[in-house]
């Protein structure tokens, strides 16, 4: 959101990528007199960082409804990359007898021919990577096959067909109730990929009918125009269901376990309340600390801010009620409050999950446009 404000865009709603692609491929089908009254769409969109998968339900009325989420946010065509560089290296120094890794500027323009050879490696079986004076005044020469290619990254391929199954599973699915598999995002025109996902799908073939660089940026230009009040009545008529796709929670006394609120492919938005009690004797305030994630416990969860409840009356232990509400909108964005059962005390906090950008440096992108419109 505060990217959006920075870039000077009015924020309306945030989408999660997977989701824009399926408005964009869910727009195409409605379209289509031939096609049945509901469709499940699996989409799977592997881009340059992230890999994404989205289990949906789309009616012909434009309906979309999400029903499960997952992927792996470090998962994507950089790593592929990564494991080219690192065989690179090895080759070098098996060869001449030099780590070239602790020259940055060397790994820097490998990184760059190996990104080159991946995307060859789509269209050729072989193809040459080849640099002048890489290190030390020494050349790098040599052949990268896709084969080597696929083998140095058959872990990453195989984890990316997990989380496909994790996410049917999620979303109490078969996968041969699955009627269309979109892909999207540039790694997908990787060919072990493809043929791992139809393998997967027992032969079933891949929609390729969205442009994989333009899906999701076309299902967001949707969503905006829905959300405007532009566009025909195909685009008014849409609507959207999506989900959360990390369980929230809260760590509890000092317990290790993470107690989750609002579980993970929960409708959104969504109010969800959980009732807890005092820990101690004569306990009169209680620290909350907010997690998300997927982990039993709250140390292999992402912490994401903490506050305080004062003015619990003083009591033995367990008999003050606590009553914990998350309320999450559609945006994703998280008001987390706790209250005093017998006294309705209150305290609550409104988290946006954000970089380092503070409110002060908005304002200030805010004056420079405006000095200079």
């Amino acid at each position: 959101m505060d990217a959006g404000v920075l870039a000077g865009l009015n924020v309306m709603r945030l989408i999660n990528e997977p989701t824009s692609a399926a408005i964009a491929y869910g727009l195409d089908k409605t379209a289509d007199v031939n096609c049945p009254e509901e469709r499940n769409v699996l989409v799977f969109d592997l881009g340059g960082g992230t890999f994404d998968v989205s289990l949906l339900k789309i009616n012909k009325a434009g309906k979309i409804t999400v029903k499960a989420v997952g992927g792996d946010t470090y998962l994507g065509g950089e790593t592929f990359d990564k494991l080219m560089v690192n065989h690179c290296v090895e080759v070098f120094k098996k060869k001449e007898k030099k780590d070239l890794s602790v020259n940055a500027r060397a790994m820097m323009r490998l990184k760059i021919a190996c990104e080159k050879a991946k995307r060859d490696l789509s269209a050729t079986t072989q193809t040459p990577i080849e640099i002048d004076c890489l290190y030390e005044g020494i050349d790098l020469s040599m052949k990268f096959s896709r084969a080597k290619f696929e083998e140095i990254n058959d872990g990453f391929f195989k984890m990316c067909i997990k989380h496909v199954e994790n996410c049917l599973r999620d979303g109490n699915m078969q996968k041969k109730d699955v009627d269309d598999v979109v892909i999207v995002g540039g790694s997908t025109r990787i060919p072990k990929v493809q043929e791992m996902l139809m393998e997967f799908f027992d032969g079933k073939p891949l929609c390729k009918s969205v442009n994989a660089d333009e899906a999701v940026a076309y299902g967001a230009a949707v969503l905006a125009a829905n959300l405007s009040g532009y566009g025909n009545k195909k685009v008014q008529d849409f609507v959207l269901l999506d989900v959360t796709p990390l369980s929230l929670g809260i760590k509890v006394y000092e317990d290790p376990d993470m107690s989750v609120v609002i579980p993970r492919n929960t409708p959104i938005p969504t109010i969800k309340e959980r009732l807890y009690h005092t820990s101690l004797d004569n306990q009169v305030s209680v620290r909350f600390n907010v997690y998300q994630g997927e982990g039993k416990y709250t140390k292999e969860n992402i912490f994401l801010d903490t506050f305080t409840l004062h003015g619990v009356p003083a009591a033995p232990k367990g008999k003050e009620k606590l009553k914990v509400c998350f309320n999450m909108d559609e945006n994703g964005i998280l008001n987390v409050s706790a209250e005093v059962i017998s006294t309705g005390n209150k305290r609550s906090i409104t988290i946006v999950k954000t970089g380092d950008i503070s409110k002060a440096d908005i304002k200030m992108v805010k004056k420079i446009k405006q000095l200079e419109d």
